[in-house]
């Protein structure tokens, strides 16, 4: 697409294209994913918000508003509106719904969660959320209250692919899938899963397509390979040579001194 992706695109594909969607952390990534036609990011608002949008200038871009960040709804729309100006497309907010529509009454698109809420997690624990029939109600109540509240997109993580399928056929709203298998609206990872950049957990949904952590660690061996030989060659009087110097002619640094005699 050669403008921004909209909430309205989106409504108006809904059902009829799989978007490939991932949380990019710099804009290096957001290049990437532009690259390979991934058209739907999201990313935390820190200082690398402008520049990921301006590597995808076309992407539809939601940002994270930070779980605890407000305190109020009319908070959240103030901060809201900030995150807007700063070019995200929809706010994230794992806060209520009533943050969520104060938002959504002035027209800021907003993604809500249901399932796996890592913000939430003391409630639930880490793993997936609607196995059992009661527990797959209360998953779609949450749906339910989000779209009752005006919210544009939902992230769905780690439920069963029969609920996140029921979920995506029955709410308006755009489903970003993380570990619902193939039945959302988008095929949602995280980038630092993708590409290995982490030593720590991977959810059993990530796929490790690269492993930058030995591109990290063979990166920095060689950096201290390169730093000790320049403070070798500084110890042992090879650095700076010839070529690395500026010299002054004996006529100019005698004429210097005598000039800074008037001092």
């Amino acid at each position: 697409m050669t403008r921004r992706l909209t909430v309205y695109d989106l409504k108006s594909l809904k059902g009829r294209r799989k978007w490939l969607q991932l949380h990019v952390d710099t804009p290096a990534e957001a290049a990437a994913a532009v690259a390979c036609d991934i058209a739907i990011l999201s990313c935390e608002p820190d200082h690398n918000l402008e520049a990921i949008r301006a590597m995808a200038p076309h992407a539809f871009v939601s940002v994270g508003m930070p779980h605890g960040a407000v305190a109020s709804p009319d908070e959240a729309v103030r901060l809201g509106f900030a995150i807007m100006r700063r070019g995200a497309d929809a706010v994230y907010c794992s806060h209520s719904p009533r943050f969520i529509e104060a938002m959504a009454a002035e027209g800021i698109p907003v993604t809500g969660h249901v399932g796996l809420v890592p913000n939430l997690a003391t409630w639930t624990n880490f793993r997936a959320i609607g196995k059992t029939a009661e527990e797959a109600l209360r998953v779609l109540r949450a749906v339910k209250d989000l779209e009752n509240a005006g919210a544009a997109c939902v992230e769905v993580e780690v439920v069963p692919v029969r609920l996140a399928d029921h979920i995506t056929s029955a709410t308006p709203m755009i489903t970003m899938g993380m570990g619902c298998g193939s039945a959302c609206d988008t095929q949602y990872l995280f980038s630092s899963d993708v590409l290995g950049t982490h030593s720590g957990h991977y959810p059993r949904h990530s796929r490790r397509y690269a492993d930058f952590i030995a591109l990290e660690a063979e990166l920095q061996s060689k950096r201290i390979a390169a730093f000790r030989a320049f403070a070798g060659e500084v110890a042992d009087g090879s650095y700076p040579a010839a070529e690395h110097r500026v010299d002054m002619d004996d006529a100019a640094f005698d004429r210097l001194l005598t000039l800074s005699q008037s001092l």
